[in-house]
């Protein structure tokens, strides 16, 4: 069973998104506020700069002038304006258009920037004397525009975050189920050697026997010990690198099956197709490759309540070249394993995958969780449902490399 933790994977990612959405939209808005603050202090700060200016131009009491010019006038170091009297420029501040351009490229970039104010803000009208009037043009500060980038670099670390939590959630969940597996398994190799090698010194005996002598229920013992050796090599397999080597893919499916075949009712029916050549290789764990096979083939049988058939068609995949790998994929074959049971649910089709999911009244839902992991991480190679109807059976797709 799987730790608790592990058991609430859904609610812990769902809750980690919550929280995610929740701290986002609380610095968005907060973010927001803070902009529309700023925004407002500068449009005041714009509109008393604007008045300060008319009352320069307008006054002849040059005894505030210089206060005035050097408090509001010369203070605004952060906010680029410009004035106009609508035909000619008459000043500019803080633009930062560059010390080494030309004049002439100065006002053509003054312009540019002229015309993007006029797209951003309303200017400011001073009214002069004799009735003539200049225009005051502005745009957001650098800081005002920083902020309201913010609350994107904001979302975008937040999903990043997110994100790297749930990969390191599944990644410890792969962990845990892999030391689970690894453990289980090296603990069934070892615990299957002692019964192994009593049975082994017991066949031995009843071969020296005159009792047993000739008797068919000695190889038949003999072929069970073999067959407890071959599953305690496989869950010694499990948690080491295995061997993969060019093997009869035909050769291989048929005896993987021929055990199983002869031990389970004789209402089932095994069939074995192929479209390929009877020497086609693929490159398999022979031990692991059993394994699956016969825990695909198990589970049909349970499906079909003991009664129905068993096809195993054996096909090569066209290859899929993916656009980022830039060599040929290695060349594919497969097979389908298809049964008459009962089908499984459309929305159970990936459930069926996961450590102990099952819907036999005994029985711990490994078989099928073991099979892809074989394939996929030993293997390289694919499992999964091709299709499935309830009521008509289910067809399996195990795809190796050559």
């Amino acid at each position: 069973m799987l730790p608790p933790l592990y058991d609430q994977k859904s609610r812990i990612k769902l809750l980690v998104l919550l929280l995610a959405l929740l701290i986002a939209g609380a610095t968005v808005v907060y973010t927001n506020v803070l902009v529309q603050r700023l925004s407002e202090r500068e449009q005041h700060q714009i509109d008393l700069y604007a008045k300060t200016l008319r009352y320069l131009i307008n006054t002849e009491d040059t005894k505030n002038l210089q206060f005035l010019q050097e408090q509001i006038i010369e203070a605004n170091t952060t906010i680029p304006v410009i004035l106009t009297d609508g035909e000619n420029i008459n000043d500019a501040r803080n633009l930062n258009l560059g010390a080494h351009l030309s004049e002439a490229d100065s006002v053509r970039k003054m312009t540019s920037v002229l015309l993007e104010m006029q797209k951003r803000h309303p200017p400011i009208v001073i009214e002069l004397a004799g009735g003539t009037r200049n225009y005051v043009f502005y745009q957001d500060s650098r800081l005002l525009r920083q902020l309201r980038t913010y609350p994107l670099v904001q979302l975008g670390v937040i999903a990043s975050l997110a994100v790297m939590a749930y990969i390191s959630f599944s990644y410890s969940r792969r962990a845990e189920q892999n030391r689970v597996w690894v453990g289980l398994a090296k603990e069934t190799a070892h615990q299957l050697g002692t019964p192994l090698s009593s049975l082994v010194g017991w066949q031995s005996y009843l071969r020296e026997s005159e009792r047993f002598h000739d008797e068919p229920i000695v190889e038949e013992l003999g072929k069970d010990i073999k067959r407890l050796e071959i599953i305690t090599e496989r869950f010694s397999n499990i948690g080491s690198v295995p061997v993969l080597k060019a093997e009869n893919f035909y050769l291989t499916t048929r005896n993987a099956i021929a055990y199983l075949e002869a031990r389970v009712s004789r209402k089932v029916k095994f069939t074995i197709e192929t479209e390929l050549p009877l020497d086609t290789p693929a490159c398999i764990n022979v031990p692991l490759f059993d394994w699956v096979v016969e825990n695909i083939c198990k589970n049909a049988v349970d499906a079909m309540d003991g009664r129905g058939s068993i096809t195993l068609r054996l096909h090569r995949l066209k290859p899929r070249r993916q656009w980022w790998r830039r060599r040929a994929p290695h060349p594919q074959v497969a097979i389908d394993i298809t049964d008459t049971g009962k089908g499984i649910p459309k929305n159970k089709l990936e459930s069926v995958f996961l450590p102990g999911y099952t819907t036999k009244k005994r029985g711990w839902g490994l078989g099928l969780a073991l099979a892809r992991r074989i394939i996929e991480n030993y293997h390289q190679g694919r499992l999964y449902v091709k299709s499935s109807e309830v009521g008509k059976g289910t067809t399996f797709r195990l795809v190796l490399n050559q």
